[in-house]
């Protein structure tokens, strides 16, 4: 399904069409409709990004278990654990 929203209602809210995709993974992460993954996907952003983007706003990222181990699996991936 495509969303169109008007370059009015971009202008209105001073809001790239990047930043406005951003805003709404942010606000379905927030309200647990969407997980981790899943709201950076709709972000664009690599997940890390995206983390560090909610981090920036001080929003709590919250994990299930299956959410976590991809996290440490990836990590271990990158070599960072």
């Amino acid at each position: 399904m495509a969303v169109v929203i008007p370059d009015e209602v971009l202008n209105i809210a001073q809001l790239s069409d990047v930043e406005m995709l951003q805003e709404i993974a942010i606000l379905l992460f927030q309200q647990e409709r969407l997980t981790l993954a899943q709201a950076s996907r709709l972000a664009n952003l690599p997940r890390l990004h995206f983390q560090k983007l909610l981090a920036s706003r001080q929003i709590p990222v919250h994990y299930d278990v299956p959410e976590l181990d991809a996290e440490v699996a990836m990590m271990r991936e990158m070599g960072y654990l």
